[in-house]
């Protein structure tokens, strides 16, 4: 008889019980950047609190599905790895403009409908561009998402932007004592617990919130029993040209984003991504958006936040967050269950996002130590790029004045930075060196021929990762 192999880790299923505190933690995660987008754009056009209710349910039901379609994945559709789907906030300021120009709520699903499509339609071009992204391109655009998503558990944990006590001490302490009980358990208890250390953290948090006041189950009451999102709810949708325009410039920046943040998780659940992969999971970005406009919700990408998740817990079965997008269903049909997920206090979900967050750029430090930086300019590129994925972070108007398919693009500090690490590559590893330059005769040709092109100053580790992909 044949020994069966084992499972990869990325294809095994735990135990129902750790299935639904694994998944749930991943909610958690999740959630306060989930409903952020449709809280946004609904309070930017003065929506009433019914309609404000129903794009939030709306918005968790199609998170849930599009996760389902990206973790379990049908045909070509899905990267079939552990990744959490969630509203762009790329998307937010387009279609902010969009709604409150005139077009309303059917502009912008008509935008969103289309944007959905080219992705679909793109997604084997993006699949083809996988070979610029070597170890140097890939550990900055990680460590660039790590960097560009702290300064939201920052504002978590002083309260929440637009909190009345936003930096008030209480909710920092609060903050700080739940990113205390995440280290201590994930130190010093058994290793399952230390795997839903963030849920322990948060639920722990919790409990000691409530009785000091910083958060009350009064929504809860309030809210449906049931709730269903039928299509096209706020009338058909409407396809106008400016409206589309801005909306594609947004698809090609989430586009972007999704490519550095399957990467990333492919490399934390020993999974490299491929050219096939990439495209099956950008395929299923893209029917997940045209869904989104179907079911009045936004466009959706890959969430960095549980990107950091995957790598702190070491949990990489994709069955996790499978079951995490089922509870998201749950919780878009069943608006009271999303009712008590919305009571938890931003300050305890700041405490768990300092570590989850940091563990994404610790992440990318771990895959640039793969990288030769003696002689040759690879220093330089990781610089540069991590110096423009933090520029719009730290100086948010920075690109105010400029126009506004430029800060669509400029403004997300992973698309930025990941762009810049993409154009310093080609200029510093593959375009000819010049005469006499060091670079030349240490980086050979070897990986130069692998892909077609010219060769100069390219690290060991692009040769060695290349090899490992044919």
């Amino acid at each position: 008889m044949t020994a069966t192999a084992p499972a990869h880790p990325v294809d095994e299923i735990p135990p129902k019980r750790q299935l639904a505190a694994f998944g749930l933690q991943h909610v958690l995660a999740m959630y306060a950047g989930a409903v952020a987008v449709p809280l946004i754009v609904g309070g930017a056009m003065k929506l009433p609190p019914a309609d404000l209710a129903y794009l939030i349910t709306a918005d968790l039901l199609v998170c849930g599905i599009a996760t389902l379609i990206q973790c379990i994945g049908f045909w070509r559709f899905g990267v079939r790895l552990p990744i959490m789907q969630g509203c762009t906030f790329a998307a937010v300021s387009p279609m902010v403009l969009i709604g409150t120009t005139g077009g309303g709520l059917p502009a912008i699903y008509g935008s969103v409908i289309v944007a959905g499509l080219a992705i679909v339609l793109l997604a084997p071009v993006f699949g083809k561009l996988l070979r610029f992204f070597p170890p140097l391109v890939t550990g900055t655009v990680i460590l660039i998402i790590g960097l560009s998503l702290l300064p939201v558990a920052g504002n978590w944990a002083a309260g929440g932007v637009g909190s009345p006590d936003f930096g008030e001490p209480k909710n920092l302490a609060l903050a700080a004592f739940v990113l205390a009980v995440v280290l201590g358990v994930q130190r010093f208890a058994p290793e399952f617990l230390s795997r839903v250390a963030v849920l322990i953290g948060i639920a722990v948090g919790l409990a000691v919130a409530v009785p000091f006041g910083f958060t009350d189950f009064g929504g809860v009451g309030d809210a449906d029993w049931v709730g269903i999102s039928t299509p096209f709810h706020f009338g058909a949708p409407t396809f106008e040209f400016s409206a589309i325009v801005s909306m594609l410039v947004v698809a090609l920046v989430t586009m972007t984003e999704t490519t550095g943040d399957l990467i990333a998780v492919g490399e934390m659940t020993d999974r490299k991504v491929e050219p096939r992969s990439l495209s099956d999971g950008l395929r299923a970005d893209g029917l997940s958006t045209v869904l989104g406009g179907v079911f009045n919700t936004f466009p959706y990408t890959a969430y960095a936040q549980n990107v950091g998740l995957v790598g702190m817990t070491r949990v990489r079965s994709r069955w996790v967050v499978a079951t995490a997008g089922a509870i998201l269903v749950l919780l878009g049909l069943l608006p009271k269950l999303g009712a008590v997920v919305a009571a938890i206090p931003a300050p305890v979900l700041g405490g768990a996002g300092l570590v989850m967050f940091g563990t994404v750029a610790a992440s990318g430090l771990r895959t640039l130590a793969e990288v030769d930086f003696k002689g040759n300019n690879n220093l330089t590129v990781v610089a540069v790029s991590v110096a423009m994925g933090v520029l719009p972070v730290g100086v948010p108007t920075v690109y105010a004045k400029f126009p506004d398919w430029f800060q669509t693009v400029m403004n997300s500090g992973i698309s930025a930075g990941c762009l810049t690490a993409i154009v310093l590559n080609l200029l510093f590893n593959h375009l000819p060196t010049k005469a006499g330059s060091k670079a030349g005769p240490k980086a050979g040709s070897g990986a130069a021929e692998a892909d077609g092109l010219s060769g100069g100053g390219v690290e060991k580790a692009v040769e060695k990762s290349r090899e490992e992909a044919v």
